[in-house]
């Protein structure tokens, strides 16, 4: 059956205490709104729609930035999920296949927990997603009779008997699109918030001789975020899942407890992850690498047996190829490292291609920008770019060659040949002691001045 996402993203999220969009706050790097539709995704949807309301411009931008064929609609009043989803119904005019309902503030529902409500929905109307709660609370209660879903309950509205059940809702909701969008104009909003609640197409659906049922899923994937303190107990819940999947595949975690990861990270088995390290978007290791100590990656490919660090910095475009070493206070950025090449101390490669066995000596600088364009730099293959080189781009260092220590090289250089670029050393035999006394002196008369 073909399927199309219903995401609502509408929400401004007030005890976010914040002018960006609820659902636009970050866990693990990417936007909560990424993690729904990553998750959705996963069932090949022919459509995804997203119901935005506060900030509709920036969760257009950030839900076409993931999948450019995401539909945007605007619910410009907020009166409720039943009213939300209406909204887009004119997206999905004439698709007949499941609509899942999803939430752009609830970014842990499983790919798998998803697959499991599109097969049920084969022998039922209408699936909803439930978990079981360590403590209720205020949850809406899923009120069962065998596998058959009789009704939503909310908890100002049970029954003492109702209130005990632990069985309590997600609003995750599937149904065959056309159902749903029938069920929905039946909703009215005779309650204390004159809203359109979705969880009232159940009562109805039952009322009209269809059938309904529970899928469940543990209780961590339908954590929802309302506030900061939301946020953070959301960033803790993916960091220990993601720290935990990663060992369980064969990664060393020295102290996994700080070890940051996003939403997309690929790490492969056998790499050690030294503590401190900071893992942004986009970033994949290969097997047997090692990350050491305090770096940070982010948009960067570190190939097998690359090793990083410590207090190393890899930014967006950094291309590491098999066995290359990039040591203590380096930064590298939109480079292509070949391999077995080492940039090992205390330099800066940005916009630059480096050949295979290079030796690229401390306090390297390529010198890429002039204030208004950025320059590549090309080093050939087992080229030894001597200590404190400035290599001001555009320039290519040929295959083989060297630049002496403390050269500002601005020409291109040949293969294999010797590259220098210093002033004259001049030296002046007493002088040292002559500027000494001079020195002196003259402090020993501001002091007495003083």
């Amino acid at each position: 059956m073909e399927t199309a996402l219903i995401i609502l993203a509408a929400g401004k999220g007030t005890r976010m205490n914040s002018d960006l969009p609820k659902v636009l706050h970050r866990v693990a790097s990417a936007p909560m709104l990424e993690h729904a539709m990553a998750a959705g995704a996963m069932l090949g949807p022919r459509h995804t729609v997203v119901v935005a309301g506060h900030g509709a411009d920036q969760v257009r931008a950030a839900a076409t930035l993931f999948d450019e064929d995401a539909q945007v609609v605007e619910q410009t009043e907020q009166l409720g999920t039943a009213h939300a989803v209406a909204q887009a119904r004119p997206a999905l005019e004439g698709f007949d296949g499941m609509a899942l309902v999803l939430y752009g503030d609830t970014p842990f529902v499983q790919p798998e927990t998803l697959e499991k409500m599109q097969e049920a929905l084969a022998t039922h109307d209408v699936v909803v997603l439930g978990f079981e709660a360590a403590d209720p609370a205020r949850y809406g209660r899923l009120v069962m009779q065998g596998d058959t879903l009789k009704r939503i309950v909310e908890f100002k509205d049970a029954s003492p008997e109702e209130r005990a059940i632990t069985l309590c809702n997600s609003g995750v909701v599937a149904c065959k699109s056309e159902l749903l969008f029938d069920l929905i104009d039946k909703v009215g909003n005779d309650n204390a918030s004159e809203e359109y609640y979705l969880t009232d197409i159940i009562g109805l659906a039952r009322a009209d001789g269809r059938s309904a049922t529970v899928v469940t899923c543990t209780e961590a994937e339908t954590m929802g975020v309302n506030s900061r303190g939301d946020l953070a107990r959301a960033e803790a819940a993916f960091q220990s899942r993601a720290r935990a999947l990663l060992m369980e595949d064969g990664v060393t975690l020295v102290a996994p407890e700080t070890v940051f990861l996003s939403r997309d990270t690929y790490i492969g088995r056998d790499t050690v992850v030294e503590p401190n390290v900071v893992f942004g978007p986009n970033v994949t290791v290969e097997s047997g690498s090692t990350i050491r100590a305090f770096s940070h990656l982010e948009g960067c490919h570190v190939s097998r047996g690359g090793v990083v660090g410590p207090y190393a910095r890899l930014r967006p475009g950094a291309e590491l190829a098999e066995d290359v070493r990039i040591g203590n206070f380096v930064e590298v950025k939109n480079a292509q490292i070949a391999e077995g090449a080492k940039v090992n101390h205390l330099s800066y490669i940005g916009d630059a291609t480096v050949g295979a066995r290079s030796n690229i000596g401390a306090g390297t600088i390529t010198c890429n920008y002039d204030g208004v364009m950025k320059h590549h730099t090309t080093i050939g293959a087992g080229a030894f770019i001597g200590s404190n080189t400035m290599l001001v781009a555009p320039v290519t260092i040929g295959e083989g060659a060297m630049t002496g220590s403390g050269s500002v090289i601005t020409s291109d250089v040949e293969p294999e040949a010797l590259a220098l670029s210093r002033a004259p050393q001049i030296e002046k035999p007493g002088m040292a002691r002559k500027m000494f006394e001079i020195l002196k002196a003259k402090k020993a008369k501001m002091q007495r001045g003083s």
